[in-house]
């Protein structure tokens, strides 16, 4: 009898382990497992929140199968006691370990309410953004001009809200002194911005930043960043490029970032430049006149004039021979890159071809049969020809 008694208590201690390793296997598939969740969804971590009251709000807004699964995975982790507040951009079917990963690793808010500082070329903005659950995505909601409007009483209130996500965008090929400018109007910033860097230093980029953040240490960081993507792009330049130092190929990738905004176009744009050089022939880019003219603080909105173009300045490169002095914008990665891995091409020209992008060629007559082609295109849309063809 009592052999059968041990028979069976074996029996039933085997069947437990063998359905408590079941039941752990189970668990683990399903802390790793895709989510339930079919959208994106923001999820709001209290300063001082338990991951008790955290994983039951997780399971009511369907972003999990397991508030006990997750909180044991969380806790098989070493992370259960970790949770950082904020807010967290969860994506559509995130798995328990992913958002247990996401809500103690901390940092900026990822998601809910954001107001972003925009520096741009012709304008700056701030803008009050939400997010789509359905998308995923950030939608505009609202938007004013900080130069000429008060801030809307949304924005106001969004910047003053504890952990509001505050952020700070540079559009590619603005200038210094527009940035410095524009960053003097961010009223969420505070501390003055010290003395102009030079002119192509800051990387364009967008940046999180704190309420109450100092606007020179956040220039700081825009120098530094640039300085880094130079001298990655530097370091791994092909064999004879005609630069002789990184700051030239910053003053090229400056003039890159101002002649085109068409992505595949920069690198052949940049091999145009680069084979003027080698055949001594001048650059005669229109850009690098205008930023004579203007010296970076405004934006021409009219053609170059005859007498611009015949005046000797440092920065006209119809009357001078290689590069301006300096660079005449802050150009971006993608223009720093171009800059220094240029297209193999044989182009030496190139206008603009009424589509956004430009035309290319070898020769000169190859050269004036597209700006013919241009001009008509430009008389058809009733522009004056008589002002001077952009870039050739």
């Amino acid at each position: 009898m009592w052999r059968a008694i041990a028979s069976n208590a074996l029996t039933l201690l085997v069947v437990l382990l063998v359905g408590v390793a079941v039941a752990v296997a189970w668990g683990r598939n399903a802390y790793v497992a895709p989510g339930p969740s079919a959208a994106a969804q923001c999820i709001e971590i209290p300063q001082g929140a338990k991951l008790d009251a955290v994983s039951k709000q997780l399971g009511a807004q369907g972003a999990i199968s397991s508030p006990y699964i997750l909180r044991t995975g969380a806790d098989y982790a070493g992370k259960a006691g970790q949770l950082k507040y904020g807010s967290y951009l969860v994506p559509p079917h995130a798995s328990m370990a992913e958002i247990v990963d996401t809500i103690t690793a901390g940092g900026p808010s990822t998601c809910g309410t954001e107001v972003i500082f925009r520096v741009g070329v012709r304008e700056n903005a701030v803008v009050l953004r939400d997010l789509n659950p359905a998308s995923g995505r950030y939608e505009d909601r609202v938007k004013y001009d900080p130069a000429k409007e008060q801030a809307p009483e949304a924005i106001v209130q969004a910047e003053a809200k504890p952990g509001a996500r505050l952020r700070v965008a540079v559009a590619e090929g603005t200038t210094v002194w527009q940035v410095v400018e524009g960053l003097k109007l961010a009223g969420f910033l505070d501390g003055a911005t010290g003395p102009l860097p030079p002119e192509g230093a800051l990387a364009p980029d967008t940046y999180e930043v704190n309420r109450g953040g100092n606007r020179r240490e956040l220039i700081d960081r825009m120098r530094a960043a640039q300085q880094a993507i130079l001298t990655r792009a530097w370091e791994a330049r092909p064999f004879g490029l005609p630069y002789k130092t990184p700051e030239e190929a910053l003053t090229m990738a400056s003039i890159v970032e101002k002649e085109t905004g068409v992505p595949d176009e920069r690198r052949t744009v940049a091999a145009v430049f680069v084979n003027r050089m080698r055949e001594g022939m001048r650059l005669q880019t229109d850009p690098t006149v205008i930023y004579g003219v203007t010296g970076g603080k405004e934006v021409l909105d009219r053609g170059l004039r005859r007498s611009e173009l015949n005046r000797k300045t440092p920065y006209n490169t119809y009357q001078i021979d290689g590069l301006p002095p300096t660079p005449i914008a802050n150009p971006g990665r993608a223009a720093i890159e171009a800059a220094l891995a240029p297209d193999e091409s044989p182009y030496l020209y190139f206008v603009a071809d009424g589509s956004g992008g430009h035309a290319f060629a070898r020769t000169l007559a190859e050269h004036e049969a597209n700006v013919a082609r241009w001009r008509e295109i430009e008389r058809a849309q009733g522009a004056d020809t008589e002002s001077p063809v952009q870039t050739d």
